[in-house]
């Protein structure tokens, strides 16, 4: 849902820079309109598909994340905290924090907006799932809880809102923590009831 937009966002900054630039040209030397165009478009430009680059995947229960440039993996069986962080805005997110206590990955779990959404693949749930369910910490369980809960409602076919990570948004929204909060143990445990 997000690449298509951060790769408009890189050609929009590297046309402003080239335009920028062009006028600066008219003025000054074309070095340094080339120095100005650069300034003003590259810095947006590289972080935008720095952002497509980013990968996470698990390998057993380690979780890795990369983003082109730099590569963190947190062991989950022996995470110090895990969170679940709901940013509610005209395209919410629910995504799940894990840290060692040294680092921390955050792992984006579901995106909505008013027409509809997209969250993690069954598999990638299920397999996330697991990894928490391995830890001996009481927020890694809840969240394996709220995680297994979203399966059961992808196979049974339900609506939007009968899905936890959509109604940590709801929660988020009702409760006037906007744009961005994490969720209380309580609020996490309420998910699955």
């Amino acid at each position: 849902m997000l690449a298509p937009r951060m790769r408009r966002i890189a050609v929009v900054s590297i046309l402003l820079g080239v335009v920028v630039g062009g006028v600066v040209a008219l003025f000054a030397a074309p070095s340094i309109a080339v120095v100005v165009g650069a300034v003003i478009g590259l810095p947006t430009a590289v972080s935008a598909m720095l952002a497509t680059r980013r990968r996470i995947w698990l390998d057993g229960t380690r979780i890795h994340a990369s983003n082109g440039i730099r590569h963190r993996a947190v062991e989950v069986a022996e995470a110090a905290t895990v969170e679940l962080a709901v940013r509610s805005a005209r395209i919410s997110q629910v995504a799940i924090r894990i840290g060692d206590g040294r680092k921390s990955v955050t792992v984006p779990l579901a995106l909505y907006t008013d027409g509809g959404g997209r969250e993690i693949e069954v598999l990638g749930l299920r397999k996330l799932a697991d990894a928490l369910s391995a830890s001996e910490l009481v927020p890694a369980a809840a969240a394996a809880s709220v995680l297994i809960e979203q399966l059961r409602a992808e196979a049974r076919g339900a609506g939007r809102v009968e899905r936890p990570l959509y109604r940590a948004v709801e929660l988020a929204r009702d409760a006037g923590r906007v744009p961005q909060t994490t969720l209380t143990d309580q609020e996490v445990a309420s998910l699955t009831t």
